[in-house]
């Protein structure tokens, strides 16, 4: 294989050799119409203007000369992609450990991730915690919905090694089927869900919802009413602090039934 091409697939060089490659072969080419006699006047309009070049590409470059800068940047192209994969091979970084302990509804785990692993998928795939779902994957839904230190987060954009010394919550450490949560019984008593998938995200989310609403906490809601001062639990501040929880089978309704019943209730 001839050397230009050796060099050509070096990187940027290889890139500047091949353009000036084909801006050579189009210049050295000449166009098969400018050989042709000169138009009399009496030549046909129609021929005068089948034969005119119609832009300044059709000028300079004809098919010939168009199908030999392809086969010369292929060529190029095709000795150059090899070393160019083994840059990138050998600029790639490895996956990297860490052994990290966590605490899952009041447990210690001790586990070994990559520093990648999201919250989500250290509960779903490493500990078979799978009530937490992954719903759009963007933090856009809530189905993914826990809470650390008492605090919802959406666990799909939360590291797993930034968990460590927090107390994570999931719908599994909320109740049990024989003593469930009263977010769980007022899901329940309303008919807060239709297929379920949200349904644990929605239900962690309420949680943190009744005590932001103990703290006084506000919402944008909160400065639209002027109610600055403990603002309570009225459906239009339900709506929209549950907003970040989408439920696509459309239960709004008996999720802010079971929301209002809940704060109202005052359970902790």
């Amino acid at each position: 294989m001839p050397r230009i091409f050796s060099e050509a697939s070096t990187g940027f060089w290889g890139i500047l050799l091949l353009h000036n490659i084909i801006f050579i072969t189009k210049r050295n080419f000449v166009h098969p119409k400018r050989c042709e006699a000169p138009v009399s006047p009496c030549t046909e309009v129609e021929e005068l203007e089948a034969e005119t070049p119609t832009s300044p590409l059709e000028k300079e470059i004809s098919r010939r000369s168009f199908i030999a800068a392809t086969g010369v940047l292929t060529a190029g192209v095709a000795v150059g992609l090899p070393s160019t994969l083994s840059a990138q091979e050998a600029h790639a970084t490895a996956p990297q450990t860490l052994p990290i302990t966590l605490s899952i509804n009041k447990q210690s785990h001790q586990v070994s991730v990559d520093t990648r692993t999201t919250l989500l998928d250290l509960l779903r795939e490493n500990l078979d915690l799978t009530g937490s779902k992954k719903g759009c994957d963007h933090g856009q839904c809530g189905a993914c919905t826990v809470l650390v230190d008492g605090r919802r987060v959406n666990s799909c954009l939360t590291l797993a090694v930034t968990a460590q010394g927090a107390e994570i919550t999931t719908i599994e450490g909320l109740g049990t089927p024989d003593h469930l949560h009263p977010a769980q019984a007022a899901f329940l008593e309303h008919d807060g869900f239709q297929c379920g998938y949200c349904t644990p995200g929605q239900i962690c989310s309420s949680v943190a919802l009744m005590d932001e609403v103990k703290r006084g906490e506000l919402s944008r809601v909160s400065f639209e009413t002027g109610n600055l001062s403990h603002p309570s639990a009225t459906d239009h501040e339900i709506k929209e602090r549950m907003s970040g929880n989408i439920c696509r089978c459309g239960a709004y309704p008996n999720i802010v039934a079971a929301v209002r019943a809940l704060t109202l209730g005052g359970a902790a």
